[in-house]
């Protein structure tokens, strides 16, 4: 008899080591309750819900099955008062109940355990309006609250900016962040992004251009870029034009530059007078010398390695051929014979346009 019980108990334990830990659940408790969706679901979650709201918002998108199917929550006790996170979350098919519900759950870091993070992209901005209007479409913050948060005298004073300043702070790229990023957040990431950007060697090559600060070379790009955003194989070539004038004391004269000092920008104008050039303002490198206090857009980056990298040339003069390139001339004498060649294309396409 004795002899039998051993042999029993041994195949017993043969038996459930078969099983394994997570089987022997499941032969006593049941499988482990999964989600309901066949599909992956994004879910974009605006504010921190309650359990009873996230619950909700599961059942709504498929993922819970209905009301019934909460009361077998894992834990549902204790996941009542805990704090649920906001932002994006994708939820894969058949994934378990207790894994989900965990998956919003608050981390130290004040995001979700499993929350994801969103592109955020501000490509085309000319100023903090235009950053702000951007970004909100990427992430929580609104655009009101980015745009007052990054102008504020504080944050100014925090990153060593003016007002005419901060838009160099910002380097346009394709980022990841989670979406739940509030405003100071946002600025924070950026000056991390931007302080790397101008390490050591970037700093060296904006001394040996003759540059005095970062946002200098980001406002002498802003304006080159905005001379000729078509063909960048021209950056370099421009770039060190302006340098060549700013070295010698000759304003730079360039055309974006008093298009920025009207609202509109001149939108629609194809051809730029003298009265829109003779509009005073401090950006106006027509009538003030050298740089303007702050860029009149975002320029990449690439844009910017152009302004620390120029050609060696000793131009002084440019002027658009008609294709979108432009002739460079060292004289004025060049340069006239420039603009009779433009003004020579004007005529011939104002004849057939």
């Amino acid at each position: 008899m004795a002899k039998r019980v051993v042999i029993i108990g041994l195949g017993l334990m043969v038996f459930l080591g078969y099983l394994g830990r997570h089987k022997i659940k499941s032969f006593f408790w049941g499988a482990p309750k999964r989600t309901a969706n066949s599909k992956e679901v994004k879910l974009l979650l605006r504010e921190e819900p309650s359990f009873v709201e996230l619950c909700s918002i599961l059942i709504e998108k498929g993922v819970l099955s209905d009301e019934s199917s909460v009361s077998d929550i894992p834990g549902k006790e204790t996941l009542e008062n805990q704090e649920f996170a906001a932002g994006k979350f994708i939820v894969l098919p058949g994934t378990r109940i207790e894994n989900l519900m965990n998956a919003f759950l608050k981390g130290e870091n004040g995001h979700g355990n499993a929350e994801v993070k969103v592109n955020v992209v501000f490509n085309n901005c000319t100023d903090i309006q235009d950053v702000g209007a951007n970004i909100s479409k990427c992430i929580l913050a609104d655009s009101a609250s980015l745009v007052d948060y990054i102008l504020d005298s504080k944050t100014l004073k925090k990153y060593g900016f003016t007002e005419e300043q901060v838009p160099a702070l910002f380097l346009p790229q394709k980022y990841e962040m989670y979406f739940d990023t509030d405003a100071e957040e946002f600025v924070a990431f950026m000056a991390n992004e931007w302080k790397a950007f101008w390490n050591e060697d970037r700093r060296e090559k904006l001394k040996k251009v003759g540059l005095n600060s970062p946002s200098q070379a980001t406002t002498l790009a802003s304006i080159m870029i905005q001379e000729q955003s078509r063909y960048p194989e021209e950056w370099p070539t421009i770039a060190k034009l302006y340098l060549n004038r700013i070295e010698r004391g000759i304003p730079l004269e360039a055309d974006p530059t008093f298009k920025f000092c009207w609202p509109d920008r001149l939108k629609g104008v194809e051809h730029l007078l003298n009265v829109h050039r003779d509009r005073d303002c401090p950006y106006n490198t027509y009538l003030h010398a050298g740089l303007p206090p702050g860029p009149i857009c975002l320029p990449s980056r690439k844009a910017i390695e152009a302004v620390l990298n120029p050609a060696d040339v000793d131009y002084i003069f440019l002027c658009g051929d008609g294709t979108g390139h432009h002739n460079f001339a060292s004289t004025n004498s060049e340069h006239n014979k420039n603009v009779a060649i433009y003004r020579k294309w004007l005529r011939e396409y104002e004849k057939t346009h």
